[in-house]
């Protein structure tokens, strides 16, 4: 058992349509027409259940609070923050209206079948970057009306990269909510990636690409310069690519110093992975941990179990253990890890002072 409480920064939910459904607003409620199709956009053309029912992984694919709430005590965690599953494909929504009233409609059922549950359960809420005004306003009903904790931020599918001014709005937002945003990977389709044909292969570059060019986006195009108190996060790619990325953002930074060819930012990039305003992920098994740990230390980085993804109850034992076993970092680094960054990137004891 830790001496410390661990705390879980991602974790997933199922979200059915025909559950769903019962949450939307007008004009759409109630409207049967909508179930013919499904709510959300393909994340990459593959169809997972379809997948695990070959290989016979799952017998089934669903969450609800009581299943999360066993996990969390069977794995010794003490709390988790929930992200969607289908809704990770909401950037490549067309329709801005849809967008509105299917975030809206995300949030209020996330909110009542699982944060209502048990303070446990946080909740991430989805936000209609189609339309950044109505983003703004979604992202303050979240976090003032329903307590969400902040807001998913897509990793692909928008029409400009989340480092463009027009998302400036929702920004400044978040900074004056004092609220988390954080960027989920998933969806591969518009990097490239069109030509494999294999899940694993497209799965092995689809998170971290798609977090490249939004790090390389919202760093280098000065969002943290202009919102020096926001808090963005990188999930679920990993962090093995961050020295790398550093690197390649501070040879172009130092080449070419000029806003028209670099994006506006004040330093060099590199110094905002180091800032406190910049989080990710970390995966228990890569390799190259002691690089990042040398190269930008532990207070960007926090452990996220991804249940019921790609994690069992298992696994999730078998990751804790390999970091709380981890040599090369002290036992409070590893509390850091596991426990503090968590607290610090979703402003925990803010949250729980406030409440």
């Amino acid at each position: 058992m830790s001496s410390f409480d661990i705390i879980d920064a991602d974790g997933h939910v199922y979200e059915r349509d025909s559950e769903l459904f019962d949450y939307l607003e007008p004009p759409y409620a109630g409207k049967q027409t909508i179930l013919a199709f499904p709510f959300w956009p393909t994340i990459d053309g593959f169809q997972r259940g379809a997948m695990q029912a070959r290989l016979n992984i799952h017998k089934s694919l669903e969450t609800n609070a009581q299943i999360w709430l066993n996990f969390l005590d069977q794995a010794g965690i003490a709390q988790t923050v929930l992200y969607p599953t289908a809704g990770l494909a909401c950037g490549f929504i067309k329709d801005p209206e849809w967008a509105v009233a299917v975030t809206r409609a995300y949030n209020n059922w996330l909110v009542d079948r699982y944060c209502r549950v048990s303070p446990r359960l946080l909740g991430m809420a989805l936000i209609p970057l189609q339309d950044p005004s109505a983003a703004v306003q979604e992202l303050r009903y979240a976090v003032t009306r329903l307590g969400m904790v902040g807001a998913v931020l897509p990793a692909a599918g928008l029409r400009f990269p989340l480092g463009h001014s027009q998302f400036d709005p929702i920004y400044a937002e978040a900074q004056r909510l004092g609220c988390a945003l954080a960027v989920h990977g998933g969806p591969s389709q518009g990097l490239g990636l069109d030509l494999l044909d294999k899940f694993a292969q497209m799965h092995t570059l689809s998170h971290p690409f798609a977090q490249m060019i939004q790090v390389t986006s919202i760093i280098m195009s000065g969002v943290l310069d202009r919102f020096p108190r926001l808090h963005i996060a990188f999930l679920e790619a990993g962090v093995s690519w961050v020295p790398f990325l550093m690197d390649r953002m501070d040879r172009s930074y130092e080449i070419r110093q000029r806003p028209e060819y670099v994006g506006g930012v004040k330093q060099k990039p590199s110094t905002y992975v180091k800032s406190g305003q910049v989080f990710f992920s970390v995966d228990p098994g890569e390799s190259t941990l002691p690089t990042v740990f040398q190269t930008i230390g532990v207070a960007p980085l926090f452990f996220a179990s991804d249940f019921p993804h790609e994690v069992n109850l298992q696994r999730c034992q078998r990751e804790l253990s390999l970091l709380m076993q981890m040599e090369g970092i002290t036992e409070e680094e590893k509390r850091h890890i596991l426990c503090n960054n968590t607290r610090r990137f979703y402003r925990l004891a803010e949250r729980a002072k406030a409440s």
